[in-house]
């Protein structure tokens, strides 16, 4: 197939793309419009294949969409393209609304049009495969799982505006036919990920000897899912998964903040211990929780095992001493992708009163 992908060159993206060049047939065109979080640098490795084809384009500026598609003529579309930060949502609505509403939008009137001048065969084999995330269904407490027929609860701006995404791509597909599919996710984690989410964050504090910050008392749960993982998953779903379907992806692994934050400390001490008599966990130092912080996600996957045959082959223990490992061995891709745009400073504390 030739693959349209939008936000490419970011975290899920360019680890999407490196397997579709590196394992596959299949053709990209990357479009993505290069924020701070989307980086060229993690498509280094496969930037000179023939397959592959870069489009630097805002998803909310209609005519280049028509003329991308036009011109590229992909079989399929596979949306990612989004701001995702949670802290940057709370200190910033409207990007997210812009990219993550409207540019949705865009994408899915573009399509329609295009999709409805395909030829019958490629027209039945045509699939917009939104990408979003488990956010949408709020918090839940200490048990209990998000289901795709979990009811939408968002808390977030950022969530808010997926779940507004969410909607609309399920509406082309109601009201005009368009042949789409949902996935809702859990929390990434990975090589190539932009140094403002947990994980990296403690990573690189630690490494730089500076506080690590754990909001509140670290007890809030998170479900970890590793990036090759996703991406597997994605790739089933565009080809198993019926239109108008949506299928939550979760790893399997919930993990408390605290414990990741401890985990992370303890492989790093292994690896590259500071001395003798000092620790990593020495750093951890409790900061004031993010506004409106919620308590526990976790997913309940079995739609995607049961239906399509997919499940998570990484444990949140090999997976994060991959990624513990990447990041050690590619500190210049961490100054390339943060060098005058983010110095690992806290966001999201902004609250009007």
């Amino acid at each position: 197939m030739k693959i349209a992908i939008t936000g490419g060159a970011g975290f899920i993206g360019s680890a999407l793309i490196r397997y579709l060049i590196n394992d596959t047939k299949h053709q990209v065109v990357n479009i993505d419009k290069l924020t701070y979080a989307g980086h060229l640098e993690s498509l280094e490795s496969v930037s000179n294949s023939d397959r592959y084809t870069f489009e630097a384009t805002d998803i909310c500026d209609s005519v280049a969409i028509k003329r991308i598609f036009n011109t590229h003529k992909p079989d399929v579309i596979m949306h990612l393209a989004a701001e995702s930060h949670v802290d940057r949502s709370i200190d910033g609505s409207a990007e997210f609304i812009k990219t993550n509403i409207n540019g949705t939008h865009t994408l899915l009137e573009e399509s329609l049009i295009y999709w409805k001048k395909l030829s019958e065969d490629k027209k039945v084999n045509f699939r917009f495969l939104h990408v979003s995330t488990d956010e949408v269904y709020g918090s839940l407490g200490s048990e209990g799982f998000f289901t795709e027929d979990t009811p939408y609860d968002p808390r977030s701006p950022y969530s808010s505006s997926k779940a507004s995404s969410d909607h609309l791509v399920r509406a082309w597909h109601h009201t005009y036919g368009l042949p789409v599919l949902i996935t809702n996710c859990s929390n990434n984690y990975g090589p190539y990920q932009f140094p403002e989410k947990l994980i990296p964050v403690i990573i690189l504090k630690a490494l730089q000897g500076d506080e690590i910050p754990v909001y509140g008392n670290g007890d809030n749960i998170r479900d970890w899912l590793f990036v090759d993982d996703h991406v597997a998953a994605l790739l089933t779903v565009l080809v198993k998964g019926v239109p108008g379907g949506t299928y939550n992806i979760g790893g399997h692994n919930e993990k408390r903040n605290i414990e990741v934050v401890e985990t992370v400390c303890d492989i790093l001490q292994e690896l590259k211990p500071i001395s003798a008599y000092t620790h990593f966990r020495d750093q951890i130092r409790f900061v004031k929780d993010r506004p409106g912080h919620d308590f526990r996600y976790a997913i309940d996957a079995s739609k995607i095992e049961r239906e399509l045959g997919w499940k998570p082959k990484e444990t949140f223990e090999s997976g994060i001493k991959r990624t513990i490992n990447w990041y050690l061995d590619n500190k210049d891709w961490t100054e390339a992708v943060t060098d005058q745009t983010y110095n690992l400073e806290r966001l999201g504390t902004a609250v009007t009163t």
